[in-house]
């Protein structure tokens, strides 16, 4: 198994488990973070996330807002400093979710993208 492939393990095991503690561990201090889910539950057009604080509640609010959210690893597709996971989401959803890194293996920077399954 991959550093990516561990990494990916980890953190879809860390949504599914629900907890925030676990989840936060993979995020680095200096994040940016851009989500259509951003947009839609922070009613932000902008979609974006600068501050591990701001993280932080935004996914709090979404595992409120979604009391079954279970991720389906589906794919981990290793890149130099980065990696995309392509999963299963919420609401039937298709997702792909760009994930830079810095030096420590935390992420620091996410585009995430989703496309209802047929």
């Amino acid at each position: 198994m991959s550093n990516y492939e561990a990494f990916a393990s980890d953190w879809t095991k860390a949504w599914n488990s629900h907890d925030i503690e676990k989840i936060m561990e993979h995020y680095a201090q200096e994040i940016d973070f851009v989500s259509p889910f951003v947009a839609r539950l922070l009613d932000d057009p902008a979609g974006q996330i600068q501050s591990l604080h701001h993280l932080r509640g935004y996914f709090l609010k979404g595992l409120e807002a979604y009391p079954s959210l279970h991720f389906d690893l589906m794919h981990v597709l290793p890149g130099v400093k980065s990696t995309t996971l392509i999963y299963k989401s919420v609401n039937n959803l298709l997702a792909a979710e760009y994930m830079e890194m810095n030096g420590s293996g935390k992420i620091r920077r996410v585009r995430a993208h989703y496309k209802p399954l047929s």
